[in-house]
Formats: C-alpha cells, structure tokens, sequence
C-alpha cells in the first residue's frame, strides 16, 4: 500500500471503531477498559460473590451481571469471598504471586506470574503468558481464554457473550409497592376472567351436572373432603399402575401416549368442574340468604358462578394488597393457598362422588333432577306442606244416634 493512503486507513479505522480503541495484539482490536481500580469491600448485607466454585455457572451469572452493571455507578462495592475484585484491567508480574479469588469486572487479566486460587474476568479476556501458573480454575465471562505457554491445574472455561450494558444506563431500581400490588391485582383479574368464561361455559352446556356436583358440596361436605384428599393421594400411583400395565402388555404400549392425554384431561376435567360446582354453591349460599333479606334479583346458575369466583378471589386480595410486605405477604399469601385447597379438595370430591355430575343421589335431593330449577327450588317447599287443622274443626262432633 502506498505511504500516502495510510493516514487515510488509520482514519478510517478510526471512525469504524471510535476513538476509545486501542490495538491490544498483531490484527486484534479491542474496546478500552476503565482506568484500572480496586473495587471496596461492600458492607455487611451488600453484593456479595463466591468464587469457590465455578462449575455453577447458571448461579454465578446473575450475580456477576448485576456486578457489571452497578460498577458503572458511583461508590460501587463488592465482596468476594476469600479473594478481591478489581475494574479495568489486571495483571500479575512475572516473579509476583498472589493468594486468593480475583475478579475483574470490565477488563483483562494479564498473568506472568502465579496465582493461588481461582480467576474470572467479566467483559474481558484472560491471556496466560509463558511462565505463569494458576493453581487453581479460570473463567472468562463474556470474553475469551488466551493460552501462550501458562499451566493452570484446574478448568479453563468461557462463558458466552454478556447482555449488552449500557454505560450510562443507572442500575435498575426495584419496583415500588404500588406496581407489584398492581401486577398481582392485574394477575387475579386474569385469573377471574378466566374461569368465569369456563364457568359461563359449564352453565350453558352442563347446567344439570354443575348443579348436582354443587349440591353434592352442600349435602355430604365432609364425605367429598374425605374422597379429594384420597383422590390426591392415589392419582400418581393410579397412574403409575396403568402405564405399568400398559407397557407389560404388547399392544398396550401404542396405547401409552392416548392414556396419558386421557388421563391428563380427566385430573383437568374433574378439578376444574370440582372447584366451579364449590363456587357455585358458595354463591348459591349467599344469594339465598340476601333474597330471604329481601334483595333484589332472582337465584340463576350464572349468578351463582359469579358471586362465588368474587368471593374466591377476594380471598386472594390480602396478598394482593400485602404480598410485597416481608411477612404479612407471606402470612396472607399461605392463608389464601390453605383455604383455597380445602375448597379445591372439596370440589374434586364432591365431582367424583357424582361422576362428573352423572350420579345425583349424592346431591341430598329426592326429586326427579327434572325439576331442580331455581325456580322450582325457590317457589316451592322440597318436603311438602305441614298440614294444619281448618278452622272450627277442633270440636268433637256430636254423638249419632
């Protein structure tokens, strides 16, 4: 290449790669890293960083990526355990040792001499020069491992590219009280709108069976507890047994894949209708009770569906509300979860006494399932009218003669 065209190669060099590039090696150009600096020991309940062990690295990337992004702010501190952290770039003199970890956050590490202990570099490259000896492992995090002749007793390993991090980006706050109450109330509005369009969806096409798994919650409570906890209990061996008689026979195991869909239908079937039918009888409940009040409305099964998923899902409203408190939100998150499985319990009992709503001698009722309307149930007395004396009956009637 002609001398005069090199001042305009280098210039363009320039404007392709910024003026904060430097050539770190023959055809190898690299970004620049910050003035190197040691990085303060956090205090106690600060960012914290063992380096002990870096064959777990699904554990070590968060916390090393957090590490990168706060170094980027003002009055950064990090404790590495058993070891430092420096930024920029690091190195280590041909005759110098050095006992313990060493993390370097967004620069390179240099090694002529002998470290004792374990090596990471986030957003930089490791070179292992001629002389050096690491007793111990080292990890390039978003970089790459250099060997010119050093010896390392332990593993050599790099892990991908890091996320892109901004420079000028602040480290991202946690979010307020506000916007995680507002995520879970968003959350629970998701799940209510979800099982009320199945719900709406059961009435329509299911109406007698909802009803029947309903009444069967009010009439035998405790007998449908019973039968969902053993439910619970014998579903995975239940399960386990039929795939093992399946894969035992010869054309049973063709059938595997349609058993297991089936089965998988059936669980999802029976909670879904099981915990529907139990909202549907709370709902049916308060509903009754408000028209003897003298509210105003009539009994229906959608009404019923309704009123019972809004008191399900104000159960969940203390966590809503608290879940972002330490301990309230745990208390009020654990309550929630308890009662909504005892109502779930009851619900896949009360669905499998009634075959899905099939069998309704275990609703309590003695009337044709025919007549089981609201209306009908509303309007007219399940066990017929007492009878009472008419009026100037009471007196014993005179003799014949």
């Amino acid at each position: 290449m002609p001398r005069s065209k090199l001042p305009v190669v280098a210039a363009a060099l320039l404007l392709l790669f910024g003026p904060a590039t430097l050539l770190a090696g023959p055809g190898r150009i690299q970004a620049a890293h910050p003035a190197p600096q040691d990085v303060p020991t956090a205090p106690d309940g600060g960012l914290t960083v063992s380096l002990r062990n870096l064959s777990s690295t699904s554990a070590l990337e968060p916390v090393l990526t957090q590490a990168l992004r706060d170094s980027r702010s003002p009055g950064f501190a990090l404790t590495v355990t058993d070891g430092i952290a420096r930024i920029g770039n690091y190195s280590i003199g041909s005759g110098e040792s050095h006992q313990g970890d060493v993390l370097v956050l967004n620069g390179d590490a240099d090694l002529y001499g002998r470290l004792s202990g374990n090596l990471v570099t986030v957003d930089g490259d490791i070179t292992l020069h001629p002389g050096s000896f690491v007793a111990g492992s080292i990890l390039a995090f978003g970089g790459a491992v250099h060997q010119a002749g050093g010896q390392v007793t332990g593993e050599i390993s790099t892990l991908g590219a890091l996320a892109p991090v901004d420079q000028d980006a602040p480290a991202i706050a946690p979010a307020s009280p506000l916007v995680l109450a507002l995520r879970n109330v968003a959350g629970l509005a998701g799940i209510f709108l979800t099982l009320l369009g199945i719900g709406f969806g059961l009435v329509l096409f299911g109406r007698p069976n909802l009803e029947i798994i309903s009444d069967t919650v009010t009439h035998t409570f405790g007998r449908s507890f019973a039968v969902g906890v053993l439910a619970q209990v014998l579903v995975l061996p239940t399960f386990g047994v039929l795939i093992l008689g399946l894969i035992l026979s010869v054309v049973g195991i063709l059938l595997i894949p349609f058993a297991v869909i089936a089965c998988a239908l059936l669980v999802a079937v029976a909670v879904l209708a099981g915990f529907l039918g139990v909202t549907h009888a709370l709902g049916e409940k308060y509903t009754r009770r408000q028209l003897a009040q003298g509210a105003f409305g009539s009994p229906n099964s959608y009404r019923h569906v309704v009123t019972g998923l809004i008191g399900m899902i104000l159960l969940w409203s203390g966590w809503a509300a608290f879940g972002w408190v330490p301990v309230l939100g745990w208390i009020a998150f654990s309550a929630a979860a308890v009662v909504t499985w005892f109502l779930l319990t009851v619900g896949v009992g009360a669905a499998l006494l009634s075959r899905l709503g099939l069998a309704g001698h275990f609703a309590g009722r003695f009337i044709p399932p025919e007549t089981l309307t609201d209306e009908y149930l509303w309007a007219t007395p399940q066990f017929g009218v007492p009878a009472a004396r008419r009026p100037g009956q009471h007196k014993t009637p005179p003799p014949v003669r």
